[in-house]
């Protein structure tokens, strides 16, 4: 019996020695922890997480500073590409206003805007009557009416036209008698090429029969080239040539 109450005795005087020894179990609690996971001592702070969401955030929104910088870079290539388009617009529609005026002068200077058959259909239409009277009278004859187709001759021709005429007009009124030949001619169609204030051209269509006696009459057309000029207020037939 007093074996087994030393040995109870020696235990209650351990046991106030016994949490001295606690620190370390606790130490090695601690670093199974840390050999298991994450050493929560690390982990940062709320507010250091805030901080870096509006570090995420700003880094996210564009400077205006930058926004303004791209509009001036884009708007400045355009302000060098418009004043020299403006400039090329300017000086093309300074070309083409002098090549317009030089073709207008040059349309006024041409002899065409001088050509009064384009402009004047009053004066086209006397001088083309007058002719083509002159030419029905002067080609148009019997065998005794010569002598009205040489006076008619000499008041419509003048000039190269009525030589010509007076050197043939020989042969024509001998076989006029002769045969008994009447030549009538009519004008199809007096065309006036051009005209000034004195002188006129004319493309002049005749139509001509021939009579003989005791034959049946032929017919024949006939082309000329007409010169006239403007004398004593009447048109005078100048040259005459066969086309």
């Amino acid at each position: 019996m007093s074996h087994r109450s030393g040995t109870t005795t020696d235990l209650a005087k351990a046991s106030p020695e016994e949490p001295v020894d606690a620190p370390e179990a606790v130490d090695t609690e601690r670093d199974q922890a840390g050999a298991d996971g994450p050493d929560t001592s690390e982990v940062p702070e709320s507010s250091d997480s805030s901080d870096a969401a509006d570090v995420s955030e700003a880094s996210e929104v564009p400077d205006a500073s930058d926004a303004s910088g791209d509009d001036d870079a884009g708007a400045r290539p355009r302000r060098r590409w418009t004043r020299p388009v403006g400039a090329l617009l300017a000086v093309v529609l300074l070309a083409a206003g002098a090549v317009f005026y030089v073709a207008g002068r040059q349309l006024r200077d041409t002899p065409a805007t001088d050509n009064l058959a384009l402009t004047d259909s009053a004066a086209t239409t006397q001088v083309a009557g007058e002719v083509t009277n002159a030419l029905g009278k002067v080609f148009s004859y019997g065998p005794g009416e010569t002598a009205a187709t040489k006076e008619s001759a000499q008041r419509y021709l003048a000039g190269k036209a009525l030589q010509q005429y007076a050197a043939l007009f020989g042969q024509v009124e001998k076989q006029s008698a002769d045969q008994k030949l009447t030549l009538t001619t009519h004008v199809v169609r007096a065309g006036v090429t051009r005209l000034t204030r004195d002188s006129a051209h004319l493309l002049v269509f005749l139509d001509q029969v021939y009579e003989r006696k005791d034959k049946p009459a032929s017919r024949a057309a006939a082309q000329l080239s007409v010169t006239a000029q403007l004398r004593e207020g009447h048109w005078t037939i100048v040259a005459i040539d066969p086309r």
